[in-house]
């Protein structure tokens, strides 16, 4: 862990020509003057996305990029670019550019306020006028509703890409394929508090969505029944005391 870097963002990305560059040069104009990094993990792209994120090496000196071989998905992708941030706090944007970097410092700076609960792990944003189609916003809603009360997350938009948490928390976490969406549920399975901030939202401005609606859906009503039996079987210890 390199002590001079305090912010590490975390960005997934597969088949984004046209919105990696455009997004990485945004967060670096974000998070000017701060002590960060950006870690573009590519999901084995099929696209020119690393070559158009290579480019940028020489003019953003705080971006790394990690290729995936295989094709892994979203979760896994977030957790590479996690496993390898060198900041104690991470944050996270999806790749499309539809999540704006602008709310990275206010989701931060309500994590790190002095007055925060002493065991708050994450702060996620919850997409205020999303820029989607009304079957999309419909889907989304369906699950998120169902997902909110199976597992009682305070969650009313588990599909926001930007977040900002706790690198330690999240490594505590278990993963599992689309995790990205039960990580309200999971912090709070892990004895975490969680907060929700409203944030903007874009329209996709090159390529399109990786999810159909009914993609989408099955997938969360699947992974829920995984989530419930996850958050069943855990069990606190309530702190711990070395002897």
């Amino acid at each position: 862990m390199t002590e001079s870097i305090e912010f590490s963002v975390v960005v997934p990305v597969k088949d984004e020509v046209g919105n990696a560059a455009a997004l990485a040069r945004e967060i670096a104009s974000v998070l000017d003057g701060r002590s960060y990094e950006m870690i573009f993990v590519d999901d084995a792209s099929r696209d020119d996305t690393k070559g158009e994120l290579a480019l940028l090496k020489r003019e953003l000196p705080a971006l790394r990029i990690i290729g995936h071989r295989n094709n892994s998905g979203q979760s896994r992708a977030v957790r590479t670019g996690v496993l390898a941030a060198r900041a104690p706090i991470v944050g996270t944007l999806d790749g499309d550019g539809q999540n704006d970097p602008a709310d990275l410092p206010k989701l931060l700076a309500k994590l790190t306020r002095a007055e925060a609960p002493g065991n708050l792990g994450m702060v996620a944003g919850k997409r205020g006028k999303r820029q989607d189609g009304w079957s999309k916003r419909w889907a989304s809603k369906i699950a998120n509703d169902i997902r909110k009360a199976a597992l009682n997350d305070g969650a009313d938009d588990s599909g926001s890409g930007v977040k900002v948490f706790k690198r330690e928390a999240f490594l505590r976490l278990p993963y599992f394929d689309h995790m990205h969406r039960f990580m309200a549920a999971l912090m709070l399975r892990e004895g975490y508090a969680v907060e929700f901030l409203e944030v903007n939202h874009r329209q996709r401005s090159a390529g399109r969505s990786k999810y159909t609606n009914l993609g989408r859906l099955a997938a969360n009503m699947t992974d829920l029944f995984g989530a419930m039996w996850l958050r069943s079987r855990a069990r606190l210890p309530g702190g711990t005391d070395e002897l």
